[in-house]
C-alpha cells in the first residue's frame, strides 16, 4: 500500500514535499511507507521538485532506543488496521483536495467502508466518478508507455495478468482474488496509513493493506499520499510474483517479533526495496518498487541516470528516507533481483527464532 502503505511520528518520519496532517496524540506524522512519490509527469511538475518540508533523522529516533511491550499477533483478526495515522478522511490545508468539500465528503464516505469491513466479507466495491476514472486514465496512460523499457521483468510478467484498462478502475476484490490464486497474498482495505509495524505484521499473514480513494482530480499527476493508483498499479502486479511475495512475506514475518531498533530498520529495508528498489537487468536498471513504477516523474529520473546507484547491504545502517531533492538522489541497486531477494530473506529469518510454534504455523513457517 498503501504502502501500500505507514507512517511513524514526527522524530522517526520520513519529510514529505507537502506538510501532513496531525495524529490524534499531537505529534506530526511523517509518511514511510506508500508513498505515491511527487508528479507522474515533468510537464506537471517544475523544473526542480519542491523541497521536502524537513529531513527525517538520519539516525533512529531515540524514543525508539527503548525496548517497547508490543503483543505478537497469531492471525490476520489480531493485526490492528484501525490505528490511521494520516491521509484518512481529514486533510491538511495544503491537500489538493482540501477546499472541495464534495471531494473531503467522498474520503470520509470511502474510509467508513474501510473501517467497518470484516475479515472474510466481500472488499466493497467502489463506484468510481466520471472524474475520478479520468484521473486513473491520465496516469496509466503515461505510466503504460514506459513500462516496457523501464519495469523489471517480474512486473512486465505479472501487469497482464490484471486485465488493468484506461477507462475503469479496477476493484479490490477483483485483484485479491487473482493475488490469492497468483501467490496466496490478498487484499484488506485501510481507511489511511497504518503504524508500521501494524503494516508490516499484515504482510506476515499474506496481506496487504489497501486504499481505495482517489487522488484530487486537479492534481492527477501528483498525490502527497498513497491512494488507489499507487497502490494497485505500483504495488499489487509485483505481488503476483512468487519470488518477490516470499520477499514481502519474509520482510513481514521478520515484524512480528522485531523490537523497535528493528521495527526501524526493516521500515528502512522496505522502503529501499518494496518502494524504491531497483534491479540489474539486460545491462541497464529496472524498476521492481511501487514508488518509482507508480511515478511517471521517479521513472523519467531512475532512467536518466541522475542517482547514484549503490549496492544494497540489508544488513548495514540505512541513510535517512527524505524527499528533500525531490526524487530519490539514490537508489539501492540489486544485482540480480534472485540473489537479492535470497540476501534480503536470510536476514530477514535471522528474527524468526523467537516465534512461538502457532504464529509459526499461521505464517507458514512450520
Amino acid at each position: 500500500m498503501v504502502v501500500a502503505t505507514v507512517c511513524a511520528a514526527q522524530s522517526a518520519g520520513v519529510a514529505c514535499r507537502r506538510r501532513q496532517i496531525a495524529s490524534a496524540a499531537g505529534r506530526r506524522p511523517q509518511r514511510v511507507f506508500a508513498v505515491a512519490t511527487g508528479p507522474t509527469s515533468r510537464q506537471a511538475a517544475p523544473a526542480q521538485p519542491p523541497p521536502a518540508a524537513a529531513p527525517a533523522p538520519a539516525t533512529q529516533p531515540a524514543e525508539a532506543q527503548a525496548t517497547r511491550p508490543f503483543r505478537i499477533p497469531r492471525s490476520l483478526e489480531e493485526v490492528d488496521n484501525g490505528q490511521i495515522l494520516g491521509f484518512s478522511a481529514d486533510l491538511s490545508e495544503d491537500h489538493p483536495g482540501f477546499h472541495d468539500p464534495v471531494y473531503k465528503q467522498r474520503r470520509v464516505d470511502i474510509c467508513n467502508l474501510a473501517r467497518t469491513h470484516r475479515i472474510g466479507q466481500p472488499i466493497p466495491r467502489i463506484d468510481y466518478s466520471p472524474e475520478e476514472v479520468d484521473v486513473w486514465r491520465t496516469v496509466m496512460t503515461e505510466l503504460q508507455q514506459l513500462f516496457p523499457q523501464h519495469a523489471c521483468k517480474e512486473f512486465l510478467r505479472c501487469w497482464p495478468m490484471f486485465g488493468f484498462s484506461p477507462d475503469e478502475v479496477p476493484q479490490l476484490e477483483d485483484l485479491s482474488a487473482v493475488l490469492t490464486r497468483a501467490t496466496g497474498f490478498q487484499i484488506r482495505p485501510v481507511a489511511g496509513l497504518l503504524r508500521p509495524r501494524d503494516f508490516l505484521n499484515g504482510l506476515a499473514f499474506r496481506t496487504f493493506h489497501s486504499t481505495q480513494y482517489m487522488r484530487h482530480h486537479s492534481s492527477p499527476r501528483y498525490t502527497p499520499e498513497p491512494d488507489v493508483v499507487h497502490e494497485l498499479i505500483g504495488h499489487v502486479p509485483m505481488l503476483a510474483d512468487p519470488a518477490y511475495a516470499d520477499l514481502v512475506h519474509q520482510i513481514g514475518i521478520a515484524s512480528l517479533t522485531a523490537d523497535e531498533k528493528q521495527i526501524w530498520h526493516l521500515t528502512k529495508v522496505y522502503w529501499y526495496t518494496v518502494e524504491f528498489g531497483v534491479v540489474r537487468e539486460g545491462g541497464g536498471v529496472k524498476a521492481f518498487g511501487a514508488g518509482v513504477l507508480s511515478s511517471f516523474g521517479e521513472l523519467q529520473h531512475m532512467a536518466a541516470g541522475r542517482a547514484e546507484l549503490v549496492p544494497l547491504d540489508v544488513a548495514a545502517p540505512l541513510p535517512r528516507m527524505s524527499y528533500k531533492d525531490g526524487y530519490q538522489q539514490r537508489y539501492f541497486v540489486l544485482d540480480s533481483f534472485e540473489e537479492g531477494a535470497a540476501h534480503l530473506k536470510a536476514y530477514c529469518r535471522t528474527l524468526h527464532q523467537h516465534l512461538p510454534d502457532d504464529v509459526r504455523v499461521a505464517v507458514g513457517l512450520l
